[in-house]
Formats: structure tokens, C-alpha cells, sequence
């Protein structure tokens, strides 16, 4: 049996406005939404006790490649960052995201507020089965300060 990574967690200092902005920018919907109350146990954050939101938030499946946004209600986190990274720190995971709309997304998630870290742009690269992708290519950060790369297959080479 292999194992599946179904969802990732992310703090977030507001869940709300956090799936938000996944719903306008990625076109992600929202799975599950509940106030849960830590065990203080599994979680290596926050104490026994700690009053926290989590919106699941889905894409085309059910089962894999959700994102949670986790905050923490009561207490309130006191490490929240004043200002966002502009650099993905060492141990900080980076999203990848195959989109159908990658310039629309950039544009979106402007809109929304995003630090852009990179246009759209064109590239190549040679995929696992040996066949060369054309792509258009972006980078961006959430709300929050996690690091999304946006690419879209525009071609896929014959062999």
C-alpha cells in the first residue's frame, strides 16, 4: 500500500479571508469549515485547549491536494509575522499548481492583494515520461505568505 499526501495545513491569520482568496484566485471551494478545540496532543503547535478555525479547501478532487487554513481563535497567535517573506526560508513548503488559466490567476491574485514574484512567462521543460511542455509559468504568495508557482501546459511535444 502507498500512502497519499491528501491535504497540506497552513496557518492563516484570518480563515475567512484566507478562503477567499483561494476561491477568486485558485477557483478552489470549500470542503469542510468547523471550529475544533486542540488536543494538545497530535498537533505540534499551540497548547490543549487552544480554540482554532479550519476551512478545508478543494480543488477538483476530494481526497488529494486539499489545503487546509488553520487559525488560531482563541488565544491569538502572538508569532504572526508583521510583514510578509519576500524569500521562501529553508523547511517552507512550495505550492505548485497546475493551472488552465495561469495569466488569469496572476491577475487575480493581484487583485486580491498578492506580492507578485514573477510575471507570466514561457518555458520549456522536459517532463517524466521524456516528452518536452511548453508552459506559461508564475509565481506569487498568498495572503499569508505561502509561495505558489502557477504553471499551465500550452503544448505537449510528440516523443
Amino acid at each position: 500500500m502507498v500512502d497519499a499526501i491528501k491535504r497540506t495545513t497552513v496557518m492563516v491569520r484570518d480563515a475567512e479571508k484566507a478562503a477567499c482568496w483561494y476561491e477568486d484566485v485558485l477557483g478552489m471551494t470549500r470542503w469542510m469549515d468547523t471550529p475544533f478545540t486542540l488536543s494538545g496532543n497530535q498537533l505540534a503547535a499551540g497548547k490543549k485547549g487552544d480554540q482554532t478555525r479550519l476551512i478545508i479547501m478543494k480543488a477538483e478532487h476530494d481526497e488529494i491536494g486539499m489545503i487546509g487554513l488553520l487559525q488560531w481563535v482563541d488565544p491569538v497567535r502572538e508569532d504572526i509575522p508583521a510583514e510578509l517573506p519576500t524569500e521562501i526560508p529553508f523547511g517552507t513548503p512550495i505550492f505548485v499548481v497546475a493551472s488552465k488559466d495561469t495569466k488569469g490567476a496572476v491577475e487575480r491574485a493581484r487583485a486580491a492583494g498578492s506580492r507578485i514574484h514573477a510575471e507570466p512567462l514561457d518555458w520549456t521543460v522536459t517532463g517524466a515520461d521524456g516528452r518536452q511542455k511548453d508552459m506559461i509559468g508564475a509565481s506569487f504568495w498568498d495572503l499569508d505568505g505561502n509561495f505558489f508557482e502557477v504553471n499551465q501546459v500550452v503544448r505537449v511535444h510528440d516523443g
